[in-house]
């Protein structure tokens, strides 16, 4: 619901901060005082396109905030967290910001944002109806799902365009088989020739590191086992091997060590390096034992590198990525080889296009049904709406071929009059009548409707007395489902509404200023009785008024 609205330098508005509630609430006041301007700066924040005009005079801009509480799992809570605009969990603040140059910016919840974004979200909001066209029942797509909602088909509506999207893309794969039926072919059999070709190199990446290193060292078998022996002739080996030296050495200290104790510190550090000389000569004795000169073994290490290089040359891609494209080979294979399957193809596209008719055609049934009995309930509301003789069509247009929306597009149309043609309801001229009939479908599918805010603007165009009447009760039971607010003129609307905002329009310093006040009993009794009277209130006007909100006086 509108929590508050804010606005600044709007107009003949100057500052204006007002706090809404639940329920119905009726924005009166004398003509021109500037209730519609409300009504404009609300689409203005929501959406609508700016006008430099709309800046009050001599002010640099005008400033509009809304602060909307929704759910925090609402679908709109999800669509604003899905575009990085969340902030406040079950709060939505949108703000407008309109220069005098005629620039205009947007803000929704602190970030700015485009004004289609702001549109999205405003369409989730409200619905204002009226003159303006911010009013989702003129359009096509709000009209079908209404429909199917009051058919309670919506769920199946889902599923039908499941079905549809399921359907084109098995159509648009069998139709790019045959416009590439021939390219295909040969790739296949390009692929069929690669598959075959790397598949009997058997090429592994483990294998290609271990060939490697083998190669490394059947290759530099001679230099290895000549460096293995010089080491083994210095360690261990040779007259004055290294080993026998130290040996010596640590003979002749430990001699030493009667006559000096001073000698063991020295002694401690040259008996770990005897022993790690020993295990050396060790390591390198085995390591001699295993190294031998194998010609044969080399050149099989050879050809078999020979091999995997000429593979890698031919395809353009390093050794060890050949796996990598005996893979996507093999993937790619079997991917056109399902696609140039045609019969099989055929046959899913036929299946899929026979699940959507089925589908479709449930829903066309349930549309059809609904279709009559919404026409017939609208038409009947239409009656109490001084709309005496004018009738209401949920119509149902057949699709040669269906759509993602089944095999009928809707379309509301409506004849204000008797006699009158029925005619889309986007195209009734009357700014009353089209506010009546939106009253009118709103009042018959208010448990369905998703936007949670209903503003009703002129929507006592043209009816007084007993048709007033019906017309607040009207707005009254919708406030107990939707906030609703509606301007009006007429007290028998004003006095059924659960809270009353007069506006009233002053002489200020700067020329005329518009302004709001809520309405406590005591003060709806007078603002009532001014609708009834006029200038001059009388107290049987009074009495009046308050017989009219229920009121003792």
């Amino acid at each position: 619901m509108l929590r508050s609205l804010a606005i600044r330098d709007f107009v003949i508005v100057d500052r204006l901060d007002l706090e809404f509630q639940a329920g119905f609430t009726a924005l009166t006041g004398e003509t021109g005082a500037g209730k519609s301007i409300l009504i404009d700066a609300l689409a203005l924040v929501l959406g609508e396109r700016s006008d430099a005009g709309l800046v009050r005079a001599g002010s640099a801009r005008a400033e509009i905030s809304a602060e909307f509480a929704i759910g925090e799992r609402s679908d709109l809570a999800r669509w604003l967290d899905a575009h990085d605009l969340a902030d406040e969990p079950g709060i939505c603040l949108l703000r407008r910001v309109l220069e005098a140059s005629g620039r205009s910016r947007a803000y929704v919840n602190g970030r700015p944002c485009t004004l289609q974004q702001v549109k999205d979200i405003g369409e989730r909001l409200v619905d204002i109806h009226g003159q303006h066209e911010h009013q989702s029942l003129l359009r096509p797509s709000s009209q079908r799902e209404l429909l199917d909602a009051f058919a309670g088909a919506a769920p199946l509506a889902s599923d039908v365009a499941a079905a549809w999207r399921g359907w084109q893309e098995i159509k648009r794969q069998r139709q790019e088989w045959e416009r590439n039926a021939d390219a295909l072919a040969a790739e296949r059999e390009r692929l069929e020739f690669e598959t075959r070709e790397l598949g009997r190199l058997a090429f592994s990446t483990s294998e290609w590191e271990q060939l490697q290193a083998e190669h490394r060292r059947l290759a530099n078998a001679a230099s290895l086992i000549e460096s293995v022996e010089y080491a083994l002739e210095a360690l261990s080996e040779g007259e004055l091997a290294a080993l026998a030296v130290v040996n010596g050495v640590l003979s002749r200290l430990n001699a030493a060590l009667e006559h000096d104790a001073g000698l063991r510190e020295a002694l401690e550090i040259l008996e770990p390096a005897q022993i790690q000389i020993q295990e050396a000569v060790y390591s390198l004795r085995h390591y001699r034992q295993r190294l031998e000169l194998d010609p044969a073994r080399l050149k099989q290490a050879e050809e078999r590198l020979e091999a995997i290089h000429s593979m890698a040359r031919r395809y353009r891609v390093a050794p060890e990525r050949l796996s990598e494209l005996l893979d996507q080979a093999s993937s790619r294979l079997a991917q056109i080889g399902e696609g140039l399957d045609a019969k099989r193809l055929e046959q899913h596209e036929r299946e899929a296009q026979e699940s959507f008719l089925a589908l479709a055609g449930k829903l066309s049934a349930q549309r059809q049904y609904a279709a009559r009995e919404l026409s017939d309930k609208v038409t009947q509301a239409m009656q109490a709406l001084a709309m005496a003789g004018g009738r209401f069509e949920a119509a149902l247009e057949a699709l040669t071929d269906g759509g993602a929306h089944g095999l009928e597009q809707a379309e509301f149309r409506v004849a204000a009059h008797a006699g009158g043609p029925l005619r889309p309801l986007a195209k009734v001229a009357s700014g009353g009548e089209l506010s009546r009939l939106s009253l009118a479908v709103q009042s018959v599918t208010s448990e369905l409707a998703q936007v949670p805010v209903l503003v009703f603007d002129e929507v006592d165009a043209g009816i007084g007395g007993r048709v007033a009447e019906i017309v607040g009760r009207m707005l009254r039971q919708l406030g107990k489902r939707h906030q609703v607010m509606c301007i009006t003129h007429l007290p028998q609307v004003a006095a059924a509404a659960d809270h009353q905002w007069q506006v009233v329009k002053r002489e200020a310093k700067d020329g005329l200023v518009s302004s709001v006040q809520w309405l406590g009993r005591e003060q709806r009794v007078e603002e009532i009785a001014r609708m009834l009277g006029g200038v001059k209130i009388s107290e049987t006007t009074r009495k009046h008024a308050a017989e009219m909100l229920g009121l003792k006086t």
